[in-house]
C-alpha cells in the first residue's frame, strides 16, 4: 500500500508517474504503471533487457528535485553485467535499482519493448545537384630532380590545370597520407574536393589511388525536440541511400523545450549534460545510417542541420539561458560552418557541417528548412505550412510576404502526457472510427493494415500487440469522440447516461472512456482520460493561437491552403484535425501533407550549395511574431480551447459533419468541464 508520502517516481518519455514505497524496484514500478520496459530474465540481472537512465537535479516541470541516493546504491549484480558485457556510464539495472527518493527515469530506446518508428521519411523531390564536395579524377605529373615543387604542389596544379578549380589547401590528415597514395596510383588520383564557402577556402578532403568507382556521402539532419532523424544522400546522385531516425535523448531532461532550458538555468552542468548527450545520439545515429547503407562512415564528407533555436544552442554547446527569457536573443541567427571534429562527430575527419540560419528566438533553422522546402515566398495563393510536432513552426504568406511564429505545443501530439500514450511503434493505435449510435470504436494499429473489426486482426497483430495510442491516433481518438457526442464542445466526457454507453465510466471526479480492455490476456486496458482532453486541447489551442495569431497579423479570416508538415504530419487526418480545432476552417482537398519538409529542406540545402545562399537572404525578408508578447495569443487561446472553438464559426466544416450540440456539465464538475471559458490555463513554450 502506497502512501502520499512514497517517493514519486516519473518515468520519460511517457510521461508516467506513481509514487512507491522506498525499496520499490525500478522494474516493478514500470511494470505497475504500464511503462514500456522489457525484461525476459525475469529480474535477475541477466539480460540486461531492463536498463533505464537516472536524472538527477532539479526539474521544475514536475516539481521534483532528484538527489543523488534517489537509487538504491550500484550493486555486484550491476558491477559483473558491466564488467562482462559492458554498459553505458549512468545506466542502472531497472530490475536491481530500487527507489529510496523521487526520481526521474529514462526508458532509452533499445529498452524499449516497442521500439520506436520515427516518421520522418525522406519525401521525393526533384533537386538541381551541386553539392559543396564532389570527386575530381587527376594524372599528376611526377616529380623530377630539376624541379623541386612538392607533391601537394603538384597535385593542386593538376586539379587547376585539369579541372579549373581555384587554388586548394588541404588539412594535415591528407598531406600525411598523400605520397603513398600518388605512388601507389601511379601519379592517377580521385580527390574530394570541398569547393568552399565563406567559412572555409577550397580544400582537397580526401584523395584514392586511381580511379575511385565508389561515391561520397552526406547526411541532411532534422534535430527535433522529440526525435532525430537523419538522410544519407550519394552526393553524386542526389539519392537517398538511408534514413534512420532515434529519440532525441535529452527527453530525459524535458520532454518541451522550456523544461530544457529550465533545466539548464537550475543544474550548473545542465547545459553541457545536454550537449553530451545530443551528440551522443547524433552519433549513435550516424552508426546506424551508415550500417543501413554499408558505408564506412568515413566516406560522410558533409552534413547539414536544422533544428529549433533551443537544439540549435544545445547541439552547438551553447547554454539556452537567454532564450528562456524575453527578449529571447540568439547567440547567433546566421547561418553557420563548421568542421564536424568541433561538434565530436564521427564523420570523415575532414567533414564539413552546415547548419541553417533561425529565423527569430523561437523560430529556428526547422522553420527556415520549411520555407526553403514549401517556398511560400513563391506562391500566389495564400498557405499556412503548419510543422506540427513539440514546438510548432507556423509560416503563413505568398509572394507579398511571409510571417512566422512558433508555438508552444507541447509534447502531447507525439503521445507523452496521455495516459495510454506513446510513441509511434508497431501496437500503437493510430486510426480511430467511433460509431455515433453504438459508441463503439474500431481502430487500427501501426503494424497492421486491418481495422480491429475485420477477420484476421487478431493474427496480425500477435506480435506486437495493442499497446497504446500515438500521436496522430489520439487527434482522431478526441475527434471522433466529439463527433460521437462522447465528449462536448468543453471537452467533458459524458457520464454512462449522458452518453448512452458503459465504455464510459466514472474515473475520480470526471469520466473516462473505455477503448480497449486487453487485460483477460495480459494486455493493457487502454482509455481516454477528461486528463487526456485537456491535454490535447492546450496543444491544439495553442497550435491554432498560433495560426490564428498570425493571420490577424496579415489582416485575413481565411487561407487558400493548408500544409501540414512535421514528423507525423502526413498521419493527420484533415477532417479530424478541423474537427478538434488544430487548423484553421479550409477546405479538406485544400489541406496537404509535405511530410518531413524541414528535413527536406536540409536535403535540398545538402545537394545544392546555391540553396544554403537562397534561404539565407529568404530569412531575412521573413516577418517574425512573437507568440508570448503578443496579447492576442490568449484570446486566441482560449477561445480555441474549446472544440473546435468557442467563438469562431467553422462554416466549411459544417458542410462535412455534424457536430453534437452536448454539454455535460450539470454544475458539480465545473472546475474540470471549463473548456472554452476558463479554468485552469497553463503556457508552455517548446
Amino acid at each position: 500500500m502506497t502512501t502520499p508520502n512514497d517517493p514519486l517516481v516519473i518515468f520519460t518519455p511517457s510521461g508516467k508517474r506513481g509514487r512507491f514505497a522506498v525499496g520499490t524496484p525500478i522494474l516493478t514500478a514500470a511494470r505497475q504503471l504500464g511503462v514500456d520496459l522489457d525484461s525476459v530474465c525475469g529480474g535477475r540481472g541477466i539480460c540486461s533487457k531492463c536498463q533505464i537512465q537516472p536524472s538527477y537535479g532539479e526539474f521544475a516541470k514536475h516539481g521534483v528535485t532528484v538527489e543523488d541516493d534517489a537509487l538504491s546504491e550500484w550493486n555486484s549484480v550491476e558491477e559483473r553485467y558491466k564488467s562482462k558485457r559492458g554498459m553505458i556510464d549512468g545506466r542502472r539495472l531497472g530490475c536491481q535499482a530500487q527507489v529510496q527518493g523521487d526520481v526521474v527515469i529514462d526508458v532509452p530506446p533499445e529498452s524499449q519493448v516497442h521500439k520506436q518508428v520515427v516518421r520522418k521519411r525522406a519525401e521525393a523531390r526533384d533537386i538541381v545537384m551541386d553539392p559543396s564536395t564532389k570527386l575530381f579524377f587527376v594524372e599528376v605529373q611526377q616529380p623530377d630532380m630539376h624541379d623541386p615543387t612538392g607533391d601537394l604542389e603538384r597535385l593542386v596544379k593538376a586539379l587547376r590545370d585539369q579541372w579549373d578549380l581555384p587554388h586548394l589547401e588541404a588539412d594535415l590528415g591528407v598531406l600525411a597520407t598523400m605520397q603513398p597514395i600518388l605512388r601507389k596510383g601511379e601519379w592517377k588520383v580521385t580527390c574530394a574536393v570541398h569547393l568552399g564557402d565563406d567559412m572555409f577556402s577550397p580544400r582537397i578532403m580526401h584523395i584514392w589511388p586511381g580511379f575511385y568507382e565508389g561515391s561520397i556521402y552526406g547526411l541532411a539532419v532534422d534535430l527535433g525536440s522529440t526525435t532525430i532523424a537523419g538522410h544519407l544522400c550519394d552526393l553524386q546522385t542526389g539519392e537517398v541511400v538511408a534514413s534512420s531516425g532515434l529519440m532525441n535523448p535529452q527527453i530525459r531532461f524535458g520532454e518541451d523545450l522550456m523544461s530544457r532550458v529550465s533545466y539548464s538555468m537550475m543544474n550548473e552542468s545542465g547545459a553541457q549534460e545536454m550537449t553530451r548527450a545530443v551528440r551522443e545520439g547524433m552519433n549513435t545515429l550516424f552508426t546506424n545510417i551508415a550500417a543501413e547503407a554499408g558505408i564506412d562512415q568515413s566516406l560522410i564528407v558533409d552534413a547539414v542541420f536544422v533544428c529549433n533555436p533551443v537544439m540549435h544552442h544545445l547541439f552547438l554547446g551553447i547554454d539556452p539561458f537567454e532564450l528562456g527569457q524575453a527578449p529571447f536573443a540568439l547567440a547567433s541567427s546566421d547561418s553557420i560552418s563548421l568542421r564536424a571534429l568541433e561538434l565530436g562527430l564521427n564523420l570523415h575527419p575532414a567533414a564539413r557541417v552546415y547548419l541553417l540560419p533561425c529565423i527569430a528566438g523561437h523560430v529556428g533553422a526547422d522553420a527556415a528548412a520549411v520555407a526553403l522546402s514549401e517556398a511560400p515566398d513563391k506562391s500566389d495563393d495564400l498557405v499556412l505550412v503548419v510543422d506540427v510536432g513539440t514546438n510548432a513552426e507556423i509560416l503563413l504568406g505568398n509572394k507579398e510576404k511571409v510571417l512566422a511564429c512558433s508555438s508552444p505545443t507541447g509534447p502531447a501530439f507525439e503521445g507523452a502526457q496521455i495516459s495510454s500514450g506513446q510513441r509511434a511503434a508497431p501496437g500503437a493505435i493510430e486510426r480511430v472510427e467511433i460509431d455515433p449510435v453504438t459508441k463503439e470504436p474500431r481502430f487500427r494499429v501501426i503494424g497492421s493494415d486491418l481495422w480491429s473489426d475485420e477477420e484476421g486482426f487478431a493474427e496480425s497483430i500477435l506480435s506486437s500487440g495493442i499497446t497504446g495510442i500515438c500521436g496522430s491516433g489520439i487527434i482522431e481518438m478526441v475527434a471522433e469522440m466529439r463527433l460521437a457526442g462522447i465528449v462536448d464542445g468543453p471537452g467533458l466526457i459524458g457520464s454512462p447516461a449522458q452518453v448512452g454507453t458503459d465504455r464510459c465510466f466514472l474515473d475520480g471526479r470526471t469520466h473516462s472512456y473505455l477503448v480497449w480492455d486487453g487485460t483477460a490476456e495480459g494486455g493493457p486496458r487502454i482509455t481516454v482520460t477528461n486528463r487526456d482532453i485537456r491535454e490535447i486541447q492546450m496543444a491544439k489551442a495553442a497550435l491554432y493561437s498560433g495560426a490564428r495569431l498570425l493571420m490577424d497579423k496579415f489582416g485575413v479570416e481565411t487561407v487558400d491552403r493548408i500544409v501540414l508538415a512535421g514528423a507525423f504530419g502526413a498521419h493527420i487526418s484533415p477532417k479530424h484535425a478541423m474537427v478538434l480545432g488544430m487548423i484553421p476552417d479550409c477546405t479538406l482537398e485544400k489541406v496537404t501533407s509535405a511530410g518531413n519538409a524541414a528535413g527536406t529542406g536540409a536535403r535540398i540545402a545538402l545537394l545544392n550549395v546555391a540553396a544554403r545562399r537562397e534561404i539565407e537572404e529568404t530569412v531575412k525578408a521573413i516577418h517574425k511574431i512573437e507568440t508570448a508578447i503578443e496579447p492576442r495569443f490568449q484570446e486566441h487561446f482560449v477561445n480555441a480551447s474549446a472544440i473546435p472553438n468557442s467563438a469562431e464559426p467553422f462554416p466549411i466544416l459544417e458542410t462535412h459533419v455534424t457536430l453534437p450540440d452536448v454539454n455535460f456539465n450539470t454544475g458539480s464538475e465545473s472546475d474540470s468541464a471549463s473548456g472554452g471559458g476558463g479554468g485552469r490555463r497553463r503556457r508552455r513554450r517548446g
